[in-house]
C-alpha cells in the first residue's frame, strides 16, 4: 500500500506496519524523524504520480498491506468503548473517525465487510495518520458481530436522529458499542433492531444532522465525559 502526506508517513514509520522504502522531495527528505528507512529523493511530480495524488506534501511511502484485527478481541477491556460504522462508504468520513476514536482512546473501530470504505491511502490521509495506531477490525456481518458482543455483557448503542434517548441519559460504564450509520441511509434495519438504545444529540438549528465523524466525536467524548461523572 502507498501512503502518503507528512503525518500519515511519519506514523507509518512509528506505526505496527512495515514501511518499505519512503519517496520524498529533496527537501521533505531532510526530515530528521525519516531515521533509517530507506530514502528515494523524487520530484514532486514522481510521487503524485506514484500515489494518484497531488496531497502528499512531498513524500510518500511503500507500506505493507493494512493490518485488521479481531473484531472479538476489542471487548477484552471490562470498559471497552468500540465505535461501529454501519456502511459508511466515504473515505474521508471514516479516515476522520478513526482519528477521533484513536485520540479519544477507543479499544477500536469495527467496519462490515461489504457496502464499507475500508482502510485505504486516502483513509490514512484522511485520518493524520490515526489508523497507524488504531486497532481497525472487519466483520463478515455487523449485526451477528453485535449480538456476539451483546453475549459478552457489552451494551449497544446506535445513533440516530429519531433515536428516542438523548444521549446523556445513559450509564455507560462496563463495555460500550456506539454504532454509526452512513449520512444519507442512517443505520440499517437489523442494525437498529440489535441495539440496546437508539440515542440522539440534540439539533435545535436548522440543519438536520451531523455528518459522521462530527457526530462520533461528540458522542465518543461524551461517553467519556460521562463516565467521568460516573
Amino acid at each position: 500500500m502507498i501512503v502518503y502526506g507528512r503525518n500519515p508517513v511519519r506514523e507509518a514509520l512509528r506505526g505496527k506496519r512495515r514501511v518499505h522504502r519512503v519517496y520524498a522531495t529533496a527537501r521533505a527528505a531532510r526530515e530528521v524523524w525519516l531515521g533509517g528507512v530507506e530514502v528515494v529523493e523524487a520530484e514532486a511530480f514522481e510521487i503524485a504520480e506514484r500515489c494518484g495524488s497531488a496531497e502528499h506534501q512531498g513524500l510518500c511511502a511503500e507500506a505493507e498491506p493494512y493490518p485488521y484485527v479481531d473484531a472479538d478481541g476489542l471487548l477484552a477491556s471490562e470498559d471497552a468503548l468500540v465505535v461501529c460504522l454501519d456502511e459508511v462508504q466515504d473515505p474521508h468520513n471514516l479516515g476522520a473517525t478513526c482519528r477521533v476514536a484513536e485520540v479519544a482512546g477507543c479499544s477500536g473501530v469495527v467496519l462490515p465487510e461489504r457496502r464499507s470504505a475500508e482502510v485505504t491511502p486516502a483513509v490514512c490521509r484522511a485520518s493524520a495518520g490515526a489508523v497507524e495506531h488504531l486497532a481497525v477490525a472487519r466483520a463478515q456481518n455487523l449485526a451477528d458481530w453485535l449480538a456476539i458482543a451483546k453475549e459478552r455483557q457489552a451494551w449497544i448503542y446506535g445513533a440516530a436522529a429519531d433515536g428516542r434517548v438523548a444521549y446523556d441519559r445513559p450509564d455507560y460504564r462496563g463495555r460500550v458499542v456506539l454504532v454509526l450509520g452512513s449520512e444519507g441511509k442512517g443505520l440499517r434495519p437489523r442494525v437498529a433492531s440489535v441495539c440496546d438504545e437508539l440515542i440522539f444529540l440534540p439539533s435545535p438549528g436548522q440543519v438536520a444532522s451531523l455528518n459522521v465523524s462530527t457526530a462520533a466525536a461528540a458522542l465518543v467524548y461524551g461517553i467519556l465525559h460521562l463516565r467521568g461523572r460516573s
